[in-house]
């Protein structure tokens, strides 16, 4: 269990404690006045997954026996796990955020190891298991521009200059799909999200005074009420909500920068390396590339690195509606006629990346089974409702809510449930499973 403190859901409101307190080591118990946001499962050195019984670290485990990632995943990914799963419960929003790619790592790591703890990337998805919301990239550019002419606190801070550049660079090719235009559209963005970036304290802190206010005020006819993405009694809501834990924060900004999303349940969303974003609320599985490199910028009293931040960002713009995944159906599992019969499910949430997928897999009756077919390459699987079994082998295990399996490479899984509701996560890693996916 991995804690941020004042961020993560309070007692047994946290999912995380909950699945963490399942299969408690270390006389681990839930304190109810304690927040607890995150649950790490996988190698990463820094909290390794352990065996319930022998208390060996998983990092030991893949490391002292090859052929249970696969040689080649072992070799490609210096003999650790290529991922880090993870189960999030947010209170209080997370900081604005995002993650080097491999080579800027690289450079991080070696210049400031204390904030960049290694040198690989992060892409990471996001799939809610209870609703969720956040900030995922950037707006488009017509909507960022009707804040800036809406919202006067904003363009205060952005500058008026600065403002006027933007809508001046965008006028008339903001949706164009040059690749020119697009170009051009980039560099204006950075400009003025860099703008409000480098906006000295003071005037940040005053200009928030004034947003909040209007907020107040002015309800659903704020933000000249709102963009097509999301009304002003909205907007205004967030902004409000976003101050009574931040105040005065940089960040009350930003989200006229970013698509403010919304997620249901089973609903996912990806971010490449060097995406910005900021979970707000609510519970989520998470999978990402191993590493615990972040680049912060706002909603945080951590170690902020704005320089860094601005210049590596995409800049890519785009609606809400491309922010989210549309997983499919998994080909490699086989469900028996209980499952059949009562619209069980194993459903594929695949990134365009190698190191990581992720199966959410529903069986809806007692006497449901799901034979998930041999891999080459590992993974791991967690219960996030009702109960039933797993066997790998020969080896049957009792499965209940926050039961966290490892299943090596070559090993057939079945999954059984023994209630009218069985739901598990698997993540797992298999080299060439995303170009087959994808028909590449």
């Amino acid at each position: 269990m991995k804690l941020k403190r004042f961020r993560g859901k309070v007692g047994k409101e946290s999912v995380a404690a909950k699945f963490a307190a399942a299969t408690a080591a270390n006389g681990f118990s839930i304190q109810e006045e304690k927040p607890y946001a995150e649950l790490w499962m996988g190698t990463h050195p820094s909290l390794p997954s352990k065996d319930l019984e022998t208390q060996r670290s998983l990092l030991d485990m893949v490391q002292d026996n090859q052929a249970l990632m696969s040689p080649e995943i072992t070799k490609k990914y210096g003999g650790k796990l290529p991922f880090l799963f993870k189960v999030l419960s947010i209170r209080k929003a997370l900081s604005i955020q995002a993650h080097p790619n491999k080579q800027l790592a690289e450079q991080l790591h070696s210049r400031d190891p204390k904030n960049y703890p290694d040198d690989n990337h992060k892409p990471e998805m996001t799939i809610a298991v209870t609703p969720f919301d956040g900030l995922c990239g950037f707006r488009p550019l017509a909507e960022i521009a009707h804040f800036l002419h809406t919202v006067p606190s904003l363009r205060k801070i952005v500058g008026d200059s600065a403002a006027g550049e933007f809508e001046k660079a965008i006028e008339g090719r903001a949706t164009s799909s040059s690749e020119q235009d697009m170009k051009s559209n980039k560099k204006a963005l950075q400009m003025a999200f860099s703008a409000l970036m480098t906006s000295g304290k003071s005037d940040v802190r005053s200009a928030a005074q004034d947003l909040v206010a209007s907020a107040k005020e002015e309800g659903d006819k704020f933000a000249g009420g709102g963009g097509p993405s999301n009304d002003g009694k909205e907007l205004a809501d967030l902004v409000v909500r976003l101050n009574g834990q931040f105040e005065g924060d940089i960040g009350l900004f930003v989200l006229f920068f970013l698509n403010y999303v919304k997620l249901e349940v089973g609903e996912a969303m990806f971010l490449k390396a060097d995406d910005i974003h900021a979970y707000l609320s609510g519970d989520i599985i998470e999978c990402m590339a191993s590493s615990d490199n972040v680049v912060r910028a706002g909603f945080t009293p951590k170690y902020q690195d704005i320089p860094t931040l601005t210049n590596m960002l995409t800049y890519s713009y785009a609606p809400i509606s491309e922010q989210k995944m549309h997983p499919t159906d998994y080909p490699y599992v086989k469900l028996n006629t209980t499952a059949y019969s009562s619209n069980s499910s194993a459903i594929l949430y695949d990134p365009p990346i190698e190191e990581f997928s992720v199966v959410r897999t529903e069986l809806n009756k007692s006497g449901a089974k799901a034979t998930f077919e041999a891999i080459q390459g590992p993974s791991i699987f967690i219960c996030t409702g009702g109960h039933g079994k797993i066997s790998v082998g020969p080896k049957t295990e009792e499965v209940k809510e926050g039961y966290v399996f490892f299943v090596g490479a070559t090993a057939e899984a079945v999954l059984k449930s023994a209630a009218d509701q069985f739901t598990t996560f698997k993540a797992f890693c298999e080299l060439g499973h995303e170009a087959q996916q994808n028909g590449a």
